[in-house]
């Protein structure tokens, strides 16, 4: 399924965006983000700047660069929120840009050792506590 970059969250920036994630920083080709929704502490999303549909569509260089944002992203949070491990989520089914999610997992939290909820809709934080989490984030970039 190819999505038209006109409905395309990500390329409007739209308030639906807006309502699900909060924007931490522009990187080389893509921009990083905070998701509201906390299950998973410290969880984020890389969009690819682009309205691409899926990592086989960028040529070497931007591949290399996009995976380059992302591991600059996961190496942050490793730091700054110290999981035990990142799960890498890159679905695409109904809205296809190209974005990973970045779901820290923790062994005594929730679904270690299992597949990541992509809306559990179960944690919210007050605006100082999201604030906090992405300067953090901002400081190690």
């Amino acid at each position: 399924m190819y999505s038209d970059p006109k409905e395309c969250l990500y390329c409007t920036d739209n308030e639906t965006l807006h309502n699900l994630m909060i924007h931490i920083a522009n990187l080389s080709v893509s921009r990083a983000f905070l998701f509201k929704e906390q299950t998973y502490r410290g969880r984020c999303l890389v969009a690819y700047n682009g309205h691409v549909n899926d990592l086989n569509e960028l040529d070497d260089d931007q591949r290399n660069a996009f995976m380059a944002d992302v591991a600059r992203v996961t190496r942050a949070m490793q730091r700054v929120f110290n999981p035990e491990k990142i799960n890498y989520g890159a679905y695409s089914d109904k809205l296809s840009h190209l974005h990973f999610h970045l779901a820290p997992k923790y062994v005594d939290g929730p679904d270690y050792g299992g597949t990541f909820r992509m809306n559990p809709g179960e944690v919210f934080l007050s605006e100082c506590e999201y604030e906090e989490m992405i300067n953090a984030i901002r400081e190690v970039l």
